[in-house]
């Protein structure tokens, strides 16, 4: 790794995440910040939604993430992406901690990175900011009113009080970390977001942590390469180059990379692709040993309108019990679902999911024409749904035995050539016509056939139960003796479950 110097080092703006439990107004300081500092002229020419945003304040500048909260911080993690250098964590002041908030405290501590706490909403009647302190101190976030080292401030997102205190902290806390970046490095960073612009193209968001991008700069992640057609800041710009933590929407990328992904520039396209290349067969051989003998697999095809979405549902997918029917994602992307989609589906026998998108009208009729599935959804429930349907159904029923009775032998009357008629009487349970049986002899199953008739008193008989003598003719290749035990079971097909 290249060592940096004091000569190829500048401090760059700090990125910043808001995270903390669904409803405790993490969108609603989000906004905040946003109407505290971005006036109706600069946010007017935003008409996409790109996944972070800029502000300038006596004349610094801050990134802020806004992505779906835990979700896409998650997947940016997990893939040891360290996208964030502060996280605010936002407490409801009437509520405090939830489920959610002990969540986003792991996530915070896990990535390593310094935190502010938020107490929102302490307008509210019922506000209880010390309530919230002390829950957090029992989470091991001891802030500086209690003696900690975290940082906190009471907040109302609903009027605005406390939102200059928050920039103004997160600018006091970046400047105590001495955040840096390399201007001599190769352009570096991560994908924040990825979707399909109606009237662009497929469009990424990036997170810029090293180096300076320019237009016409050659691209690659694990999954994706591409020249940088268009370069544009978050308010719609075009501009020509960008600088680290400054994120950018680019045009170019041959497919959808995923969120969280690391990006880095190479010397020119055909480098770019003999990255991804690279990349690309390293995962294929980890992939090579999925399947284990005796389970089914079920392939799919997962489309859906953001990057975002898509990591969101490959995530549940994740979480559905496997135990008998293996999911496998061949192909996950955004866009509508196409031609090209249904005839991978059709090649390798796969089902194709559709989050928010559309089937084009030639992919639809091929579809239909060589009879391949395609499940279009609104909601994460209707897939999980839908999904465990389509896994029960290739799972073969499960033959289930059920013992219902047992005779004595007590007399043999007819014998043929494989069949047998016998009386005996009734020790457990119930006999039918159509059970089937097994015979056993001083303890040890020397035989097995079918009942054909059941009789009692020369007449036929639908049942006989416990304490009754009857006749039956029974089918099979053993002869039956008096004194031998015979059961009479049966076997049902059970629709498997996973």
């Amino acid at each position: 790794m290249e060592k940096k110097t004091k000569e190829n080092l500048i401090n760059r703006p700090p990125v910043v995440v808001i995270m903390g439990h669904v409803d405790h107004g993490k969108s609603s300081i989000l906004e905040a910040i946003k109407d505290f500092k971005i006036t109706t002229k600069e946010s007017g020419g935003i008409t996409q939604h790109i996944g972070a945003y800029e502000i300038e304040h006596q004349g610094k500048k801050i990134t802020f993430l806004d992505t779906p909260g835990h979700e896409a911080f998650s997947a940016m993690r997990s893939r040891g992406a360290k996208v964030a250098d502060i996280a605010i964590l936002v407490v409801a002041a009437e509520e405090g901690i939830k489920p959610q908030t002990k969540e986003a405290i792991s996530y915070i501590k896990q990535a390593g990175i310094p935190m502010i706490v938020a107490i929102n909403k302490v307008d509210k009647p019922a506000a209880n900011p010390e309530m919230v302190k002390t829950q957090l101190a029992e989470k091991d976030v001891l802030v500086e009113s209690m003696g900690g080292k975290v940082p906190s401030i009471n907040v109302s997102a609903k009027d605005g009080k406390g939102i200059q205190d928050i920039v103004e902290l997160i600018l006091l806390v970046a400047e105590m970390e001495d955040i840096k970046a390399g201007l001599d490095k190769p352009a570096e960073g991560v994908i924040i977001e990825a979707y399909l612009n109606s009237q662009k193209g497929l469009t990424a968001t990036l997170l810029l942590t090293d180096g300076v991008l320019q237009k016409e700069d050659s691209l690659a992640t694990h999954s994706a390469f591409g020249k940088i057609r268009s370069l544009e800041n978050w308010q719609g710009d075009s501009i020509e180059k960008a600088f680290p933590s400054a994120p950018v929407v680019v045009l170019g990328f041959d497919s959808a990379p995923q969120v969280g992904e690391r990006f880095k520039v190479c010397s020119n396209i055909s480098a770019a692709q003999d990255y991804v290349a690279i990349k690309s067969r390293k995962e294929e051989k980890r992939e090579m040993f999925f399947a284990e003998e005796g389970k089914q697999v079920l392939n799919l095809i997962l489309k859906a309108d953001v990057s975002g979405s898509v990591e969101a549902v490959e995530e549940i997918i994740k979480k559905l019990p496997q135990e008998k029917v293996i999911l496998r994602i061949l192909k996950k992307d955004i866009g509508e679902i196409n031609e090209n989609d249904v005839h991978l589906a059709k090649s390798a026998k796969a089902k194709i999911l559709g989050f928010r998108v559309k089937t084009n009208p030639i992919a639809a009729i091929l579809a239909k024409k060589e009879k391949i599935k395609i499940v279009n959804f609104e909601i994460i429930y209707e897939l999980v749904q839908s999904l465990r349907q389509i896994m029960e159904k290739i799972l073969k029923a499960e033959v289930v035995r059920k013992d219902m009775g047992k005779m004595k032998t007590l007399l043999v009357f007819r014998t043929e050539k494989r069949r047998q008629i016998v009386g005996g009487k009734i020790i457990e349970g119930e006999i039918r016509k159509g059970f089937l049986i097994e015979i056993f002899r001083d303890d040890e199953k020397i035989g097995e056939g079918k009942v054909v008739n059941l009789q009692k008193n020369k007449k036929n008989i639908e049942v006989a139960t416990k304490g009754d003598e009857a006749g039956i003719l029974y089918e099979g290749n053993t002869k039956v003796e008096e004194g031998d035990i015979i059961v009479f079971y049966t076997k049902e097909k059970v629709k498997a479950e996973l």
